[in-house]
């Protein structure tokens, strides 16, 4: 039977090449069999129901437990009514028990309770009527919010001393966020006060990222079925990329051998790799864009755009850095400083925050190529300066984020350049105070270094000048462009302003300095 690399919901071992669900959380059955109620807590799409849901059905199939997950997602079309999203999640959870247990071990009907108390006396009621200690996983329990998600913690809590002939032996809480760290909202609504609803002594795990030994496990099971080889490189590589996210390994994987190699008797190249990158964010899959719908927020705006500006983070509170990590979106370094997840993420980013500014691009002719379609990059400089003077100072209001906004607008030009042809690449980091763009278009390479010259501080030249030496010796090229966009206030307009000059950096690099 066929089966193929999964990018949509919970794996099936059936139809779906898979790891080990529970391997990435071993600490979990002797947890159950000590009667402890824990935590899971890991961003979207990183295999967290696929594992539960697996560790359900063996400890049911073990005949040692009634075991099932359960969602208490729909609660969330509720917010102010704790009575209708208590019965909406019974509801789904009696239809989630005729789905993955047996008649025999099926909950009795749910007892008549007053609201703010239905879900305790429910499990209380299931527990005891259970011919095995019942272990339940509650999935997406930070879909619910406020009151509805205090009452609910509140009734685990108080069910917790009962276990295991008066409440589930073990219960976990799944989700994005840990709810340990959710506290009760003190005066009006959304101030955190200092105690927890949950303040049961649980354990509280995440589900780490794939290794680059299990990306080359689960690529190898294709491999096995197929016969369809993947390179070296293109192992290493799939980690590289997505360092090891579950989403990302399977999706690459997903483009490799559905669109791009679907003959299995030709093996799977690097260079299949890179155009699957590609592909991905271009097409901007689902899993992308909703990491993407999450730059508007606020608190998430407020670390990226100085990462992508290469600016200190400043006073952020260490509650939204918590945040930023559970998304997904960005790590802690092992050697140290927030970064950007993975480096698919760190190219979806941008070409995101771009797409205002793209789409607000005029029409241009692409005088930068000659007769055979190859890139002049003169031409392109020049192509880019018309361009800038004519419509960079509108399109810089359309940016997003308004500390970038050149980057954005240069990016957009670039992209319309290289349009399917070519690949855009970044490099961008806290505290950096640049940015670096890599341009490829068929066999021209063209390294670029952003900077920003703002108030208060010297002409960013001569720092620029060294570090875009450094960006191009590890590209092995001898020239380059530098733009320094002026953000100074009360300058000219940009078509007055702006201008090249030519530099040459400490070890002979030949640069042109583009000044806007």
């Amino acid at each position: 039977m066929p089966k193929w690399f999964n990018t949509a919901g919970p794996c099936k071992s059936d139809i779906h090449y898979m790891l080990s669900p529970t391997a990435r959380l071993p600490e979990v059955m002797q947890l159950i069999a000590q009667q402890g109620y824990f935590i899971i807590h890991a961003p979207r799409q990183i295999g967290k129901t696929t594992a539960m849901l697996a560790l359900a059905q063996e400890l049911t199939a073990s005949g040692d437990y009634t075991a099932v997950m359960v969602s208490a997602e729909v609660g969330a079309a509720f917010p102010d009514d704790l009575g209708k999203a208590e019965r909406a999640i019974l509801g789904a959870w009696r239809r989630s028990c005729q789905s993955w247990l047996p008649s025999e071990l099926q909950p009795p009907p749910w007892p008549e309770a007053n609201d703010g108390s239905q879900i305790g006396e429910a499990l209380r009621v299931w527990a005891e009527h259970s011919p095995r200690p019942l272990v339940v996983f509650i999935d997406e329990i930070d879909a619910l919010q406020d009151d509805v998600l205090i009452g609910v913690l509140r009734q685990l809590r108080d069910g917790y001393p009962s276990r295991p002939q008066g409440f589930p032996q073990s219960l976990a809480l799944i989700g994005l966020r840990d709810v340990r760290d959710y506290k009760v909202a003190s005066g009006s609504r959304g101030r955190l006060g200092t105690s927890s609803p949950f303040n049961i002594k649980v354990e509280s795990f995440t589900m780490r990222n794939f290794t680059a030994d299990e990306v080359a496990e689960l690529y190898q099971q294709h491999t096995d079925l197929t016969g369809q080889i993947f390179e070296p490189e293109v192992l290493m590589g799939a980690f590289e990329l997505s360092y090891g996210q579950p989403w990302l390994v399977n999706a690459l994987a997903r483009e490799m051998t559905q669109k791009l190699v679907k003959d299995p008797t030709q093996a799977i190249t690097a260079a299949d790799l890179f155009q699957a990158k590609e592909n991905l964010i271009e097409r901007n899959d689902t899993h992308l864009d909703s990491l993407a719908e999450r730059l508007n927020e606020d608190r998430i705006r407020a670390i990226i755009e100085p990462m992508l500006a290469g600016q200190d983070l400043g006073n952020v509170p260490q509650e939204d850095l918590r945040f930023i990590v559970d998304l997904g979106l960005c790590r802690i370094d092992p050697q140290g400083g927030l970064v950007i997840a993975n480096p698919i993420y760190r190219e979806v980013l941008p070409r995101m925050l771009a797409y205002v500014p793209r789409a607000g691009l005029p029409l241009i002719a692409p005088t930068w190529l000659d007769d055979q379609g190859r890139l002049i990059p003169n031409a392109l400089l020049e192509a880019f300066l018309k361009f800038w003077r004519q419509h960079g100072q509108p399109l810089l209001k359309s940016a997003p984020y308004h500390e970038i906004a050149p980057h954005l607008v240069l990016m957009a030009f670039l992209h319309r350049v290289v349009n399917g042809d070519g690949f855009l690449e970044r490099e961008y980091a806290i505290a950096s105070r640049r940015m670096d763009l890599c341009l490829r278009y068929r066999d021209i390479m063209i390294g670029i270094e952003l900077k920003v010259w703002r108030e208060g501080r010297p002409d960013p030249l001569k720092e620029g000048l060294e570090q875009i030496d450094d960006y191009l010796a590890g590209l092995s090229l001898d020239w380059g462009w530098l733009m320094i966009f002026d953000r100074r206030p009360g300058l000219p307009d940009i078509s007055d302003r702006t201008s090249t000059e030519e530099a040459i950096t400490a070890n002979l690099r030949k640069i042109t300095v583009i000044r806007g």
